[in-house]
């Protein structure tokens, strides 16, 4: 199977938010048909600093997704910043090697954009993810704080 990374339509929102939806803490907070996502996905797009990917298969289906910002910034030199959010892999498709394919890929963009670093956060309680990006390289070397407002 050939799989195709590409910047994410408005047609992809609903399989991005299924597959949002689909573990123990998107089911929570993820509500799939809600209009809001394609209000949502309407800003990203306009914005030059965002990149929503798809991963897609042959068959054109999306089986994967991330979602890369790119911060300029003061320290270190004025080096700009990749943060990594919301990587997803479609259920059937977990295990396959296509999250280090699109993470890999992501890497590659945020060099290929000047990017100095790359950042991401996990909740605290996917042990799996975080084996997974020690594995890719990354190390937990600052502590993530959240204030839900």
């Amino acid at each position: 199977m050939t799989i195709t990374i590409k910047r994410a339509t408005a047609a992809d929102v609903d399989p991005i938010v299924a597959m949002l939806a689909d573990d123990p803490l998107g089911a929570t907070r993820e509500r799939p048909g809600d209009p809001a996502y394609l209000k949502a996905f309407e800003v990203i797009d306009a914005d030059p600093h965002q990149y929503l990917a798809v991963a897609v298969d042959d068959s054109g289906e999306v089986v994967g997704t991330l979602q890369l910002t790119f911060t300029s910034g003061l320290s270190r030199l004025g080096m700009t910043r990749a943060t990594i959010e919301a990587v997803r892999v479609r259920a059937d498709q977990r295990g396959s090697g296509l999250g280090e394919h699109l993470m890999r890929w992501a890497i590659d963009e945020a060099r290929a954009r000047g990017c100095g670093l790359m950042q991401l956060t996990t909740d605290a309680s996917r042990t799996d993810a975080h084996r997974f990006y020690e594995r890719l390289g990354f190390t937990a070397s600052h502590v993530g704080m959240k204030l839900s407002l």
